[in-house]
C-alpha cells in the first residue's frame, strides 16, 4: 500500500483512527494517573506515620524523663524535710505516671481486647503492652514507697531504672529507627513471637515488684477522688 492509498484510507476512516488514538491516550493517561495516585497515597501514608511517630516520640521523651525523676525521688526519699513535703512530691510523681499511662494508650492499645476485661471501657480491655507495663510497675513502686522504712532506697531506684530500660527498648521498636524506609509496619502489627521477649521482661519485672512489694495489687480500679488516679 503506497502513501496515497494510506492517505485515502485515513480520510475515509478518520473517525476510527481518531477513536483509536483517543483510546491509546486514555489508557496511557490512566496508567500515569494510577502511578501518581499510588505515589501520592504512599506520601500521605508516610506523612501520617511521621506525624504519629513525632507524637509518640514526644510522649516517650516525657515518659523517660518522668521515670528518671521517679528513680531519683525514691533514692532520695529520706532527704525530704518532712512528711508533707515527701507526700507532695510523691503525689506529683504518681499523677505524672498515671497520665502517661493513659496518654500512651493512644499509641499502644491493649493486647487481646476480646479475651480479657470485656466488661471494661474499650481502651481498658485486654492486657497492657509491655511498654505501658513498665510505667505501671513504676507507678506501683512509687505508690508503695514510704519516706522511712521499706526496701533500700538504691534498690527501689534500680527497679525503676529496669522499668525505664524496658520502656526505651519498646519505644525504639515502635519507632524502628533502623528501618525508616518501611512505611506500613507498626508496633501493633508485631507478631506475638516478636513481642515474646518484651512480654517475658515485663513478667520478670512484675514478679520482682510483687516480691518486693507483696501488698501491691496490680490492675485494680480507681479507689477514690481523694488520692492520685491509679491507672488500670
Amino acid at each position: 500500500m503506497d502513501a496515497a492509498s494510506i492517505f485515502e484510507w485515513l480520510k475515509g476512516n478518520a473517525e476510527i483512527f481518531i477513536g483509536i488514538l483517543s483510546a491509546i491516550v486514555a489508557v496511557v493517561s490512566a496508567v500515569i494517573a494510577r502511578g501518581e495516585t499510588r505515589k501520592q497515597r504512599k506520601l500521605a501514608t508516610e506523612r501520617l506515620r511521621q506525624s504519629i511517630d513525632a507524637a509518640s516520640l514526644d510522649w516517650g521523651a516525657a515518659a523517660i524523663d518522668t521515670m528518671a525523676r521517679c528513680a531519683t525521688f525514691v533514692r532520695t526519699r529520706h532527704l525530704h524535710a518532712n512528711e508533707g513535703a515527701f507526700m507532695a512530691a510523691k503525689s506529683n510523681m504518681l499523677i505524672l505516671l498515671s497520665t502517661l499511662v493513659d496518654r500512651g494508650r493512644m499509641f499502644f492499645p491493649n493486647i487481646d481486647p476480646d479475651g480479657k476485661g470485656v466488661e471494661k471501657e474499650g481502651a481498658y480491655r485486654g492486657s497492657r503492652p509491655p511498654i505501658l507495663d513498665a510505667l505501671m510497675f513504676a507507678y506501683r513502686e512509687v505508690e508503695a514507697t514510704a519516706r522511712e522504712n521499706g526496701p533500700p532506697a538504691e534498690e527501689c531506684g534500680d527497679f525503676i531504672d529496669e522499668c525505664r530500660r524496658l520502656l526505651v527498648s519498646e519505644l525504639q521498636a515502635h519507632l524502628d529507627p533502623r528501618r525508616l524506609d518501611e512505611i506500613v509496619e507498626r508496633y501493633d502489627d508485631r507478631s506475638k513471637e516478636n513481642r515474646a521477649k518484651a512480654r517475658e521482661q515485663s513478667a520478670i519485672l512484675r514478679g520482682k515488684l510483687l516480691t518486693r512489694r507483696p501488698n501491691v495489687v496490680l490492675d485494680r480500679g480507681f479507689a477514690s477522688n481523694t488520692i492520685p488516679e491509679r491507672p488500670q
